[in-house]
């Protein structure tokens, strides 16, 4: 599974300038605090969405935070993990759900 951060998430927080990510071989548990994202605005955690074991680390990230900006949802990936647990929560989304709630919420404004 791969995790990064939305288009929206990547545009509140401005301009991202470091991207400090977990270990390889690292157990992530559902809901932790496993990074952090600091851009000319702030520092904000990167939690993990499910529990698992992270298996690849964007490495690029560390010459080139500005990806996660650039291309949020291709290169600006920021880890992987291998899930070690069921995941059955009604707080996760796919693309196509996210996609259809920000639509809602941009209709509301």
């Amino acid at each position: 599974m791969r995790i990064g951060i939305t288009e929206f998430a990547q545009n509140a927080l401005g301009d991202i300038v470091f991207v400090q990510l977990p270990a390889l071989d690292t157990a992530v548990a559902a809901g932790q605090p496993v990074g952090e994202i600091e851009s000319t605005k702030s520092v904000s955690d990167v939690f993990a969405p499910v529990n698992g074991i992270v298996t690849a680390r964007n490495e690029a990230l560390d010459q080139s935070p500005d990806l996660v900006n650039s291309d949020p949802y291709g290169e600006g990936w920021l880890f992987e993990l291998t899930v070690t647990a069921p995941v059955d929560s009604p707080d996760l989304m796919d693309a196509a759900a996210y996609q259809q709630q920000s639509e809602r919420e941009r209709v509301a404004r």
